[in-house]
């Protein structure tokens, strides 16, 4: 069965992996949506963090024998303690300047945490190999899905659901909003702003490192890998919105399908796409499709 001339097989396995790589571009740009709609904050060493969570992944089976479980639970921890502590030491001397400072100070760090990685491990790709429980692939009649795919695809949608739900429906998520929108008034009801803004932020640059662990499979392991995706997640960010939650995940994973369905019908535009339909959204709507202006 063909459908505009593309076996049935072909179109799905590339609708598959743009629904993988929407996945992680929904993570990713989920964790800078965070960032910025909370405490205002471009982080422009986000790509970095992403590459942190992949090389870690990679470095506790290499070094200290930790499997891709283990690794899922500590990896995007550990990654978060590294941005606590740039929070802490750094970022907070900032919020009160332009936004431009922070965007400064966060693309040097990433530079930094590149260069020290790709000094240490040069720039050549390093494998890892799919856990055994997900190897393998599900006969669907139609496609063989690859059980490693269905898995980063469900993942990605629970932590994007569970974090939308914790943000807009709970109290704490509410906390944070008023924490960001009047921290005087909130500090004077007894909550920590602080605290809540380093643990937002931890939070933020965690779920990059949980994409890199979800990545590290299904690519190369390489510290040029976030500099690779950041300017991806920077347009997914805007044309969802920039600090627009749902928007984020919704046009991560809408974006990763229209990338593979280019890739099927005119291969030659697959690396421009997102950048295209950028400039229109922009130009049509200049707050993004979920924008607060919008």
């Amino acid at each position: 069965m063909e459908i505009f001339g593309v076996p049935l097989p072909s179109l799905m396995g590339q609708l598959t992996l743009g629904l993988v790589n929407g996945s992680f571009y929904a993570v990713l740009s989920l964790g800078l949506a965070v960032i910025f709609g909370m405490l205002h904050i471009i982080n422009f060493c986000h790509g970095a963090c992403y590459m942190l969570g992949a090389l870690f992944t990679w470095m506790a089976m290499e070094y200290f024998g930790l499997g891709y479980w283990w690794a899922l639970l500590l990896v995007p921890l550990s990654v978060a303690a590294i941005g606590i502590v740039l929070e802490r030491l750094l970022l907070q001397r900032l919020y009160k300047l332009d936004y431009l400072y922070a965007l400064l100070l966060t693309f040097g760090i990433a530079l930094m945490i590149e260069g020290g990685f790709r000094y240490l491990f040069g720039a050549t790709g390093k494998p890892y190999s799919i856990p055994d429980e997900l190897t393998g692939a599900l006969d669907l009649g139609f496609m063989f899905l690859p059980k490693y795919r269905a898995w980063v695809i469900g993942a990605s949608l629970t932590v994007c659901l569970f974090t939308w739900y914790m943000i807009e429906k709970t109290r704490l998520g509410a906390y944070l909003r008023a924490a960001t929108e009047n921290p005087k008034l909130t500090q004077a009801f007894g909550i920590n702003v602080p605290v809540m803004v380093m643990l937002t932020y931890g939070f933020g640059v965690g779920l990059a490192g949980l994409a890199g662990v979800l990545a590290a499979p299904t690519t190369q392991v390489s510290p040029l890998m976030g500099s690779n995706m950041i300017i991806l997640v920077f347009a997914v960010v805007v044309i969802g919105g920039m600090g627009s939650i749902l928007g984020s995940v919704i046009t991560g994973l809408g974006l990763g399908v229209v990338e593979g369905l280019t890739k099927v019908f005119y291969p030659e535009a697959s690396a421009v796409i997102v950048f295209v339909i950028m400039a229109i959204v922009l130009w049509l709507r200049p707050a993004g499709l979920f924008g607060k202006g919008a």
